[in-house]
């Protein structure tokens, strides 16, 4: 009963507030065009009662539509024109410099400016305790320089991430895009765990759902000696499949891969990546074959008989075995001799 009553009260109410104009009206029926609703005001209770029924289920439907659209858009984060000023690098970003001088960023900032603004918005969070705001990029490090370099805003989305949330994302991104090389990857794999975001590479692997095996390799190619990197025209250059011989390499004989490395860079000329990697394994591409080759010897002979045997290994070091005999205690230093002449021709 106090339910109907309570129904029946908010009807006179709405009876009380209608305004004067509708006083004198019975029955009347009024079409709503934009609701396709017939709502019916009348000067009685029951009248009123169901025009404010009406009315009322009316806002009902449109509060649920409302509500509706916004879980739609409840996981999307807007986006924001920011200054490209105020966001900055990453510590973690995996993008070379070369990777700013390429034809494929100069035609990415061309679209760009032709667009007036990035189309695709980057991804950033807020960087804690600056005045004025600024933010760290989470994904999109060509796509903020390019509008930077413009000097147009760039759309950002704007979410707060933890550290390692950040990586995952952005390693993520980013190895969805074509032109990111394996020593970017490697350079950023290593980073992480240098710093201990991650415990293991495994662990690595699994968080960011990449084939330990892949990631293995990456790390390879970004912990290859600086000298062995800068042997090839760019960083860019070197290739997943190329980690096993160069590591298998630096770890057999060091001093004789870096030797090589920098007779590659005395030499003055720029050598195709693939040479370059041939010469530093002595082989081919395909292994070290020639750290697994028979080493090469020369024999000295006098008088029709082998009377020394001149080595050079594998790693490229020399020796000379003489014959027992051939060498006499008071010959030592007449033999030194002839070693320091032929080092000193040689140098």
């Amino acid at each position: 009963m106090s339910k109907k009553l309570s129904v029946r009260d908010r009807a006179l109410l709405a009876v009380k507030t209608q305004p004067e104009s509708f006083a004198p009206i019975d029955v009347a029926t009024m079409q709503n065009t934009d609701r396709n609703v017939t709502l019916v005001r009348a000067k009685t209770g029951p009248g009123a009662m169901l025009t404010h029924l009406a009315k009322e289920s009316e806002v009902q439907k449109e509060n649920q539509a409302l509500k509706d659209e916004l879980k739609v858009w409840s996981d999307s984060l807007p986006v924001k024109r920011l200054d490209a000023a105020v966001v900055k690098p990453s510590r973690w970003a995996n993008r070379l410099e070369g990777s700013f001088e390429s034809e494929e960023f100069e035609q990415l900032k061309r679209e760009i400016e032709s667009a007036g603004g990035n189309v695709q918005p980057i991804k950033v969070r807020p960087i804690a305790a600056s005045d004025p705001q600024e933010y760290e990029i989470v994904y999109g490090h060509r796509r903020h320089r390019a509008c930077l370099a413009l000097g147009l805003p760039v759309a950002a989305q704007i979410e707060p991430l933890t550290e390692r949330a950040l990586f995952i994302e952005m390693e993520r991104e980013n190895r969805q895009r074509a032109d990111l090389r394996p020593y970017e990857q490697g350079l950023m794999y290593r980073r992480a765990l240098d710093a201990g975001l991650f415990s293991s590479l495994r662990m690595l692997a699994n968080d960011i759902g990449e084939d330990p095996g892949k990631v293995s390799k990456a790390l390879a190619l970004a912990r290859l000696p600086d000298e062995v990197v800068r042997a090839f025209p760019s960083p860019l250059d070197l290739q997943f499949r190329w980690s096993k011989p160069l590591s298998d390499a630096c770890e057999k004989d060091p001093q004789l891969l870096l030797k090589r490395a920098q007779s590659i860079q005395a030499g003055g000329k720029t050598l195709p990546a693939a040479k370059v990697l041939e010469v530093l394994l002595g082989g081919s591409e395909e292994g070290v074959e020639r750290f697994n080759t028979p080493p090469k010897s020369v024999d000295v002979r006098a008088n029709g008989k082998r009377v020394a045997t001149v080595k050079l290994d594998a790693s490229g070091h020399a020796s000379v075995a003489f014959e027992l005999h051939v060498v006499k205690s008071k010959d030592l230093k007449k033999l030194a001799e002839m070693v320091q002449a032929f080092v000193s021709a040689t140098e």
